[in-house]
């Protein structure tokens, strides 16, 4: 199956979460006067802390510099994901009271929103912006729906890392992090017989799907994991089955306090020696120099087992919002942040790389350089955790049945419930 046809018939624009606060000024004219003669937009997002926030800051201010006449309004609310803010915007949606621009995952998160009718479409922007060659092609046929582009990536995450202590791999006698899920479980009983440290750590249950959708690439290859979130993609497969058996065999090995535990105690396991393994997304490397931790020392990284060569991948996006207030001038914040100069701020900050093929790769060290360099020459796979292949209810199927099965360790009773999932929610 190609990768254009996947891309076109799973993956589709990005999460619509993010916002606070009222809407400014609604007289609805698109014109941008708010005013005065000064102009505004109101932008939602849940960069409230750390990386992200610096990140954003630096590109508002590059926004000022290009576009004096245009106030910035952030109604930032926190809450990791955008988990408070989708209430708020749902109901300032349903109100007509839109922001000018929301922050949300690039992907099948958005598909409540465009069938709705609540999103422009930008085609027209990326043609005039010269998008289609500035992003990867297999990015954008991977944010296309029904011919549309509903989305403008401002970073990349990669969800499939392998985050492990080098001192650990020393003293079980591993010399390089396993290349395949099968030598990966192999490691990790080495692990557990010879130290008795956590062979793999986990944390909330969410960390168990993460988990999950990298075992599934590991084992199905790029276009095999691809093809599962197309219409007519094989769930029930003996490579499936498979996949899970191994997920099941990994998840055995992990620490048992993993119910209890958030991605960020899972994760400082591995960098205090507590454990071998985590796989997490890359902004674990974030957390972990928050820590005084050191790369190369301290942790390293590889991608997860079978899966070199591909980057499972996320985006944060902004979107224009139909009936946005201030339309001309959320255009203006979408050519910024599609820009060289706002991704090349931001990103560095935030701990992720540039959608852009043409980043400034001086600015980018140790993960982020590694990261950089392969995004130029992976090939493409959408996170379903983090929205690019899985719609909403889809997700929470998945979820549902990922939690059944932590408790029964039941393979086949799992699959079929994977298999009514992508019959009930997905596939479309």
């Amino acid at each position: 199956m190609s990768k254009r046809l996947i891309g076109a018939v799973a993956a589709i624009g990005l999460l619509a979460v993010a916002g606070c606060g009222n809407g400014g000024d609604t007289n609805g004219s698109g014109s941008g006067d708010s005013g005065g003669g000064k102009s505004e937009v109101e932008v939602f997002s849940w960069w409230t802390g750390g990386g992200e926030a610096k990140g954003l800051e630096a590109m508002v201010k590059d926004f000022g510099k290009k576009q004096p006449d245009i106030a910035f309004k952030n109604a930032a609310v926190a809450g990791g994901s955008g988990t408070n803010a989708k209430a708020i915007l749902e109901s300032r949606l349903q109100s007509n009271d839109p922001p000018d621009s929301f922050q949300g995952h690039a992907g099948a998160e958005l598909q409540d929103y465009i069938k709705a009718g609540r999103l422009e479409d930008l085609n027209s922007f990326y043609d005039e912006q010269g998008l289609r060659d500035t992003f990867p092609e297999q990015l954008v046929e991977q944010i296309t729906f029904e011919g549309k582009i509903y989305s403008v990536p401002v970073n990349i995450h990669r969800s499939n890392v392998l985050w492990y202590n080098p001192a650990v791999l020393t003293e079980a006698g591993i010399t390089a992090p396993a290349t395949t899920v099968e030598e990966f479980i192999t490691q990790l009983k080495t692990i557990k017989e010879k130290t008795g440290k956590i062979p793999i750590s986990l944390g909330a249950q969410w960390t168990a799907d993460h988990l999950l959708e990298s075992v599934l690439l590991g084992d199905l290859g790029t276009d095999g994991y691809n093809a599962l979130w197309a219409k007519g993609g094989d769930w029930a497969s003996a490579d499936v089955t498979k996949a899970l058996d191994h997920f099941k065999q990994i998840v055995e090995m992990a620490n048992t306090e993993a119910a209890s535990t958030d991605w960020q105690a899972a994760a400082k396991n591995v960098v205090d020696g507590k454990a071998a393994y985590v796989i997490m997304g890359d902004w674990a490397d974030g957390y972990f120099r928050e820590l005084g931790k050191k790369p190369d020392v301290d942790y390293r990284w590889a991608a997860s087992p079978g899966t070199d060569g591909t980057y499972m991948w996320l985006s944060d996006s902004f979107t224009l919002p139909k009936g946005a207030p201030h339309k001309d001038a959320a255009i203006e914040w979408l050519k910024e942040c599609a820009s060289k100069e706002g991704q090349d701020l931001f990103n560095p900050a935030k701990g992720s790389i540039p959608a852009r093929k043409d980043a400034d790769v001086s600015l980018y060290k140790d993960y982020l350089a590694w990261a950089l360099e392969e995004w130029k020459s992976n090939d493409l796979a959408g996170s379903f955790w983090h929205g690019v292949t899985a719609n909403n209810k889809w997700h929470t199927d998945i979820d549902t049945a990922v939690g059944l099965f932590l408790q029964s360790k039941d393979v086949g009773k799992f699959q079929t419930s994977l298999v009514d999932a992508a019959k009930n929610g997905g596939q479309v």
